[in-house]
């Protein structure tokens, strides 16, 4: 696809989502001047990403995401005349880094906003920085704890690994399996949706017989696997994870012959994992963001325009397959634009109050209704249940 076709795209993506609750939101026309070291005609805009190392199936996606959107807007004329300007920075998964390159963005790039934080550990190395110098902070990560309790400055864009475990356990109970074995990585997000999983089994009727983890850099799990199909009762298997470690215990629970249904977690959505775990996928449920399956959604369903058009023009500019990470960062940069459209200001706390007031904001994780309470604003129905199917992602529900 040509670059004026792939803008034509864009162009279309955004005239859709004008005719949504949200036609404020998603107007080009954000206040310009922000920034206090900004050159004249320009809004800086700050990212951390993990767009290399061991989450680079998260980060990268989402780089390209804002870069893309970024320079589209800026063909078009920019905002108000103004361009954006990213200044991103790669933590490589490093929270240390990250933490590092947050305080460069806040003392020396002057941003007037950061989107970002591609993990759970970063986000969290992250969130003091943003907090102490009061800038709008929006994240990419899972985590609930990024959210719970409520932070003045801190926002985020999917949906949390407690809801996950809703969404898994509410099939479950559906399917009137009750004892689950779970096999968690140690990662923050791993360890972190094993702790939600664990909080909210019971308003389920779910059963945890039996618990494994494995580390980062692990290859083969059939041990703890072997200990988790030995265990009495056991129905099926959870797996809280990201990375390569889920598509590991994929193909392993099928070596070993082991036939429980499987449920993986959001955090990896998307085709990489189908293609890591390869025919061991079939079958594997997971809660997921509509955007993964985008075209099969009926007519009706408010986020088809969006999910659709931003899979459409993110596929045609970069050869690649669409995520929901990268689905995240598309949900930020159009949250922040809404609320600096509203603002109209360059301060710190009108852009802040505004983000918190995003309303009726259709994007491709749900459509978000923030509160003073709630930084995120998705409810559980946001998710979809998607299966494996024939190598590609299938609508449970």
């Amino acid at each position: 696809m040509t670059a004026r076709a792939t803008t034509t795209v864009t162009a279309r993506l955004l005239a859709a989502a004008r005719l949504t609750a949200t036609a404020s939101t998603l107007a080009l026309g954000l206040a310009a001047g922000f920034g206090g070291a900004a050159q004249a005609g320009e809004i800086r805009i700050g990212s951390v990403l993990s767009a290399t190392g061991p989450a680079a199936f998260l980060g990268d996606p989402e780089e390209k995401t804002l870069k893309l959107y970024a320079e589209e807007i800026n063909k078009a004329g920019g905002i108000n005349g103004d361009t954006i300007k990213l200044i991103i920075y790669d933590d490589g998964g490093d929270a240390d880094k990250a933490r590092t390159f947050a305080t460069r963005l806040v003392e020396e790039d002057k941003v007037a906003a950061v989107l970002g934080g591609t993990t759970s550990g970063t986000t969290m190395a992250m969130i003091p920085v943003f907090e102490d110098a009061e800038i709008p902070f929006v994240s990419f990560a899972g985590a609930v704890g990024i959210v719970e309790p409520t932070k003045k400055w801190v926002f985020k864009t999917p949906h949390t690994d407690r809801m996950a475990c809703e969404k898994i356990f509410e099939d479950l109970k559906k399917q009137n399996l009750a004892k689950v074995g779970i096999i968690s990585g140690t990662d923050g997000f791993g360890k972190s949706m094993r702790d939600q999983c664990v909080k909210v089994n019971a308003k389920y009727g779910i059963e945890i017989v039996a618990e494994e983890t494995y580390g980062p850099r692990d290859s083969d799990m059939t041990a703890q696997l072997t200990n988790l199909k030995g265990a009495p009762g056991i129905q099926a298997l959870v797996n809280p994870g990201m990375g390569q470690g889920p598509a590991i215990v994929t193909r392993n629970v099928r070596q070993l012959g082991i036939t429980l249904p499987l449920y993986q977690s959001h955090g990896v959505a998307s085709k990489s994992f189908i293609e890591l775990a390869g025919d061991a996928a079939e079958g594997v449920r997971l809660p997921a963001a509509a955007l993964l399956v985008a075209e099969k959604l009926p007519d009706s369903d408010p986020q088809k325009a969006i999910a659709l058009g931003y899979k459409t023009s993110y596929e045609a500019a970069t050869k690649g397959q669409v995520s929901t990470f990268g689905g995240h960062a598309f949900d930020a940069l159009f949250i922040l634009k809404g609320a600096l459209d509203r603002a109209k200001s360059s301060d710190a706390a009108r852009i802040r109050d505004e983000i918190e007031k995003t309303q009726g904001f259709i994007g491709t994780a749900g459509i978000f209704n923030m509160t003073p309470d709630d930084h995120m604003g998705l409810d559980l129905t946001a998710f979809k249940l998607l299966e494996v199917r024939s190598g590609d992602w299938t609508l449970v529900e």
